[in-house]
């Protein structure tokens, strides 16, 4: 069985098990997270498609790891105009352990 879910402005593929890399939720390690914007359901041969989401369709994760990602440089520069700008990013991120995808 896998699900097709919405977070963080992305869509992911989950199934059972699957360790995945999502925008920082809150809460503290090993936490239970529920997930309800579940876009698509599939077993087997069957799928079922959302209008936007499944209605009674939820993901269920345990929070693994609360971190930062990589870091982003951005510059921005205007040649012959000695402008020069140099920041960096680290997103939040945390590492969710699928537990259960339940339909109704």
């Amino acid at each position: 069985m896998f699900a097709v879910l919405k977070t963080g402005g992305k869509q992911y593929k989950v199934s059972q098990g699957d360790i995945i890399q999502i925008e920082k939720l809150e809460g503290k390690v090993g936490d239970k997270v529920t997930l309800d914007q579940v876009l698509m359901i599939g077993e087997d041969d069957k799928i079922d498609i959302g209008s936007p989401v499944v209605k009674g369709s939820q993901v269920t994760g345990e929070i693994v790891n609360q971190a930062k990602g990589p870091k982003v440089i951005v510059f921005k520069k205007i040649r012959r105009k000695k402008y020069r700008r140099k920041n960096g990013h680290r997103q939040l991120i945390t590492h969710l352990k699928i537990t259960e995808i339940s339909k109704k």
